[in-house]
């Protein structure tokens, strides 16, 4: 990739030295199949908490409002309860000035998708997303998001979202971590039988990339929990329990990020012409 004349580096903002700690709110929720006001109901009262708690920054799992495992017409039945829902979470980040992670399956035309909001502080939305890349029994009801990568701008900074599979592959956070993101944001539904994976991948794009990353995570329904707080030198901060439903607070420091990178210079010493095509 070769920059614009004049477009920034990643490196000339992320070494500003500003006050840039924070506190984020990891929702490991207990989704019920296809019980889309009762999990919702749980997940705003998980989210005041959160909220109560000082979290700025609150991320809920993939899929978190009706479950994952459904058929087609579950997920439609999802789908149309998303206006309420999104009004509602618009409401509760204005309310408590907090930025909110929101994933809702999507319908896009006549497509299916596994999706997400970024909503500002001030209760607008910053931007969505849908997961790139799916597993499994996904391919069977979604469709697959452009494989584009940009970070959404917030009032804490440059978040990077990808959703569960997404994070499997190194190639989109690399691009995210490329154009500026300094915090990655994953909400999953992890299973237990890949939970080593969970636990070796997720710390590895933290330190990869030397950014923070939260993995966010269900528990029962085959969920692995363990949701996490990662540092930029990969170590995790703060993680769940992988059998109960737990609202994970966790401050971070965005300076972290220039201190790491000024040891570890990954993304200074990288080679440009290695970076993916799709820059």
């Amino acid at each position: 990739m070769v920059m614009e004349s004049g477009q920034k580096n990643y490196d000339d903002a992320v070494y500003d030295k500003v006050r840039k700690n924070m506190k984020v709110g990891l929702i490991q929720i207990h989704s019920i199949p296809a019980e889309v006001e009762t999990n919702v109901k749980r997940g705003m009262e998980m989210f005041c908490r959160a909220a109560d708690g000082g979290a700025e920054l609150v991320v809920f799992p993939e899929l978190w409002t009706c479950g994952y495992y459904l058929e087609t017409d579950g997920f439609l039945a999802a789908v149309r309860e998303n206006d309420w829902i999104l009004e509602k979470f618009c409401e509760l980040a204005r309310k408590t000035h907090t930025v909110v992670v929101l994933p809702l399956p999507q319908k896009i035309e006549e497509e299916l998708f596994i999706g997400l909001y970024v909503i500002e502080n001030d209760g607008k939305i910053a931007g969505e997303y849908q997961k790139s890349f799916l597993w499994g029994r996904e391919q069977q009801y979604f469709t697959h998001g452009k494989r584009e990568y940009e970070p959404v701008e917030t009032s804490l900074g440059k978040l990077g979202v990808l959703i569960c599979y997404d994070i499997e592959f190194p190639e989109p956070s690399r691009i995210l971590a490329l154009k500026g993101a300094q915090m990655l944001v994953v909400p999953s539904v992890w299973s237990v039988p890949a939970l080593h994976r969970w636990q070796i991948q997720l710390p590895a794009r933290a330190l990869d990339n030397t950014v923070f990353l939260m993995g966010i995570n269900g528990v029962e329904e085959g969920a692995c929990g363990h949701s996490k707080v990662v540092s930029p030198m990969g170590a995790v901060l703060a993680e769940a329990s992988g059998e109960e439903e737990e609202v994970l607070l966790c401050e971070i420091d965005l300076n972290d990020i220039a201190e790491t990178r000024s040891k570890i210079p990954y993304l200074k010493e990288y080679d440009m012409a290695l970076a993916p095509a799709k820059m």
